[in-house]
């Protein structure tokens, strides 16, 4: 019944795309159909992240895309988006190891590390010989993160970091974690360290038991008294701007990896509706209440579409601000997970099923809503920057 997938353009985007935009889609959408859609399904049930994918996915590029120089692939901000619509399409936990990598690790050290922290680690993540996660998130500072307690104290030329993460992508997996930390010496202001994940007293465990994101890394981690060179200190992070700015990078990748989440539920919905027949041998694609769900998907999907390529068009010109990237995140994964409950609700008992991607994207994006600020945060974002009144 599956039909190679073609894109979903109801509105001829691509006449909206230049030739190099639409090559990166191209290009990323023939990578994740060779490589991960055989896969994905037995990765889910089986709890394991495609390591094997890594190697290629640094040859493709994927890995610090609209990062300049370091050998990365100097992508514009649309080029980058549609990549990552085609990773998410295939799977929200390959989308998150491309974003963790790209804007939670190569971002931070590009923008506020040394040159000697820039030239020792970007050109062997950018290649993938060198994996990175970020740790910001806390046990119990999640949306609040000026609440965390992880904290680092200056000792003669090392600094000296405790303290606890959790949610962490790639945190195993990793051979540096970028640590956001207060500095008792400098009044609890926070700053970023890179630490190598082999130090002692650095531990990262696995989170088991998860329902959503089952194809990607995800872990706590543990300072206890871990020891790094003062020089490890990313020299220009400065508060908790600094870590913030990191996340608004990853949100723009997630408002675009979003909509290829919806584009799989929404392509296999309307081609299981076309397949399925139902009273008096007719396909459920002709009866109305399936039209309407299948019309409110491809509408909202359209605008979304037409959110990210402005907010992308913006951050090519120096213009998006985080306000902009907090509604393309927001509306995005909302629409998705709405696209996903719909095409499940289409494919009726089989949508439980994983013969069929809908509810494994629908999982995926229980998570993806949470992460890098929830539904409610975002909210709150907008309304501050529309009204001048502080919600939170």
């Amino acid at each position: 019944m599956a039909i190679k997938f073609k894109g979903v353009d109801y509105i001829e985007l691509d006449t909206l795309l230049t030739d190099d935009e639409r090559l990166v889609r191209d290009n990323t959408r023939r990578f994740i159909e060779e490589n991960l859609i055989p896969i994905i399904e037995q990765c889910n049930r089986d709890g394991r992240f495609p390591k094997e994918l890594i190697q290629p996915m640094g040859e493709l590029g994927f890995f610090g895309a609209n990062l300049k120089g370091y050998g990365c692939a100097e992508m514009g901000n649309v080029e980058y988006g549609l990549m990552t619509q085609e990773l998410e399409r295939g799977d929200s936990g390959v989308r998150s190891f491309v974003s963790v990598q790209s804007a939670l690790v190569m971002y931070p050290i590009y923008t506020f590390g040394s040159d000697a922290q820039k030239d020792k680690w970007l050109p062997a993540m950018a290649k993938g010989e060198k994996l990175g996660c970020f740790g910001l998130t806390e046990p119990d500072a999640g949306s609040n993160p000026s609440a965390m307690r992880t904290r680092a104290r200056k000792e003669g030329n090392d600094y000296i970091i405790s303290g606890e993460k959790m949610w962490i992508t790639s945190g195993s997996i990793a051979d540096v974690a970028v640590i956001w930390a207060k500095v008792e010496d400098e009044g609890g202001r926070v700053r970023g360290f890179l630490v190598e994940t082999d130090r002692p007293g650095f531990v990262a465990k696995d989170v088991h038991g998860k329902w959503s994101l089952r194809a990607s890394v995800t872990s706590s981690l543990s300072l206890q008294d871990v020891r790094i060179p003062a020089e490890n200190l990313l020299p220009k992070s400065d508060g908790l701007k600094s870590p913030l700015m990191c996340l608004n990078q990853a949100r723009y990748g997630i408002a675009w990896g979003a909509i290829g989440a919806a584009m799989a539920c929404y392509d296999c919905a309307l081609q299981y509706a076309q397949f399925r027949k139902q009273f008096h041998d007719m396909p459920i694609a002709g009866h109305q209440l399936v039209q309407e769900k299948l019309v409110w998907m491809i509408t909202e999907i359209t605008k979304a579409q037409l959110l990210a390529l402005q907010v992308g068009r913006l951050k090519d010109q120096g213009k998006a601000g985080h306000q902009h990237i907090s509604m393309a995140k927001r509306n995005n994964v909302w629409m998705a997970l709405e696209c996903a409950r719909m095409a499940r609700d289409i494919l009726g008992g089989n949508g439980i099923a994983d013969e069929y991607p809908v509810f494994r994207h629908m999982m995926n994006l229980e998570s993806v809503k949470t992460y890098e600020g929830t539904h409610d945060v975002h909210t709150l974002i907008i309304g501050q920057h529309i009204t001048g009144i502080d919600g939170f």
